[in-house]
């Protein structure tokens, strides 16, 4: 998993060519997407609450996009990239803890055996975080997760995990923020991880990444201001704990939401279920759904990773766009 190849230029180029891009009506937005009734649905409704005057305008003030990370943004199969960061970073400090040999679930974790690490549950997955995620500087944190993405590979594709990310994806960040949008990132993973890549793979600074978190500490170490991270209050942000998130981080409910499982449910619901009668504003769920296997992968209700069973059955019911990745993308990956 530690072989990689160089950074993302080609992606940064396509993030900044879509911010930049002529605003002409001959100008297309999103290159990457077939037309379709995604793309038609995602261009109206960006038309739609920019159009001074017009009765779905909303100000640039309250025009806020909130997007799921692992599947939605970057792949996440076979298992989400930040365990395989946490596998690496506990063979990387296993010379330290010879009892992690005969201890789940360590043992499984220094064989390779993600099932077996799957098999301990929340309690082996909660030692595993913690010991490749806590008891260090928020600096020393960052460094690791900064030298894992520059030397790690996936195991099927061989490529860096930043490389990883969905150009349409990217395009279509780029459109939102060139039409007055701020976009976050609201995820299950990891803040502190996503924080590391977000604004260099994505061009969305720390301070709009909304994601899972230990409870952090702050010292006075040798007379340096630190802030220490922990091994306990976790808070997850998935399910029920995205709208949370949104409101506890942002304070501001979105107008756009993209996910692509059952955990970016209730932020999809939070985002387009009018309060009451009186809520006109135009919003937007956006479910990508993992239609390709040729391309990517195909998988969606009985997936161990990315489930994708009651957000797609409430998707007509609310009119949600499902994103069909083999019908709707040019292309998936940077090329």
């Amino acid at each position: 998993m530690k072989h990689l190849s160089s950074a993302l230029a080609l992606t940064l180029l396509l993030v900044a060519s879509c911010a930049t891009a002529p605003s002409g009506p001959s100008a297309d937005p999103l290159p990457s997407w077939n037309d379709g009734p995604s793309k038609q649905a995602i261009v109206e409704f960006v038309t739609a609450v920019t159009r001074e005057g017009g009765p779905g305008f909303v100000p640039p003030g309250e025009r806020v996009a909130t997007f799921d990370n692992d599947g939605t943004l970057w792949a996440e199969q076979p298992v989400y990239f930040q365990l395989l960061f946490a596998l690496d970073r506990v063979e990387d400090l296993a010379g330290d803890h010879p009892e992690w040999k005969t201890t789940e679930p360590f043992q499984s974790a220094l064989a390779g055996d993600v099932k077996g690490v799957m098999a301990t549950g929340m309690g082996g997955l909660g030692k595993l975080l913690a010991a490749s995620h806590a008891e260090v500087t928020a600096e020393e944190f960052a460094t690791s997760v900064d030298a894992w993405l520059a030397t790690a590979s996936h195991p099927q594709t061989g490529q860096r995990y930043d490389q990883m990310v969905y150009a349409p994806m990217l395009e279509l960040l780029g459109y939102l923020r060139a039409n007055g949008f701020k976009t976050f990132i609201v995820s299950g993973g990891g803040v502190d991880f996503m924080r590391v890549f977000a604004e260099r793979v994505y061009g969305i600074p720390p301070e709009q990444v909304v994601g899972s978190s230990l409870a952090a500490g702050f010292e006075m170490r040798d007379g340096v201001p630190t802030i220490v991270k922990h091994g306990e209050g976790l808070f997850v942000d998935d399910k029920e704990g995205k709208p949370v998130g949104i409101h506890q981080h942002i304070g501001r409910r979105p107008i756009l939401a993209a996910g692509n499982s059952d955990g970016d449910l209730q932020m999809l619901q939070y985002t387009t279920v009018p309060r009451d009668p009186s809520d006109t504003t135009p919003r937007l769920g956006l479910i990508v759904h993992h239609t390709d296997a040729d391309r990517e992968w195909a998988y969606d209700r009985d997936s161990s990773v990315g489930k994708l069973a009651g957000a797609l059955d409430e998707a007509d019911q609310r009119g949600w766009t499902v994103v069909d990745m083999q019908r709707d993308w040019r292309v998936v990956f940077p090329r």
